[in-house]
């Protein structure tokens, strides 16, 4: 029974494999038909503006006065992201920068505070601990202390 299983976990991964490979041809025969759809349809748009040309320049004509309108949008939008941009500069120079500066002030405290904690206190009280062992251990060596 042991030995079924890995059989069937093979099978069943085939069966996975072939089924993504299958799903991916199909993906791929749709992408083609659309391109094809779409170039059939530009091919038919343009032989149709071809024939007629007062239709063209009017279609052109409105096609420019969109496009014009586009680029009034496009510029409108850009201006509104400068000003953007200057209002990000002006937080981070007034507001962010004196935050980290005391950040780094804080830190270079605490970096003195527990330097000097660890020279006058961590490192005496470490030293009388070992000397009080020593001392414990020299009493006990010569019995005077169990």
């Amino acid at each position: 029974m042991a030995e079924q299983n890995p059989e069937a976990a093979a099978l069943q991964e085939q069966a996975l494999t072939q089924a993504r490979l299958r799903r991916q041809r199909w993906i791929l025969a749709g992408i083609i038909v659309g391109v094809i759809v779409v170039v059939a349809v530009v091919a038919w748009v343009v032989y149709r503006l071809l024939q007629n040309p007062g239709t063209t320049a009017n279609i052109r004509d409105i096609f420019i006065i969109f496009m014009a309108f586009e680029s009034l949008i496009i510029g409108v939008a850009l201006v509104i992201l400068v000003i953007q941009i200057a209002s990000l500069i002006n937080l981070l120079q007034n507001e962010v920068k004196p935050i980290l500066a005391a950040t780094n002030e804080t830190v270079n405290t605490l970096r003195g505070t527990t330097e000097f904690l660890s020279e006058n206190l961590v490192e005496p009280v470490i030293k009388l601990n070992s000397t009080v062992a020593g001392l414990r251990r020299i009493l006990e060596v010569f019995g005077l202390m169990k």
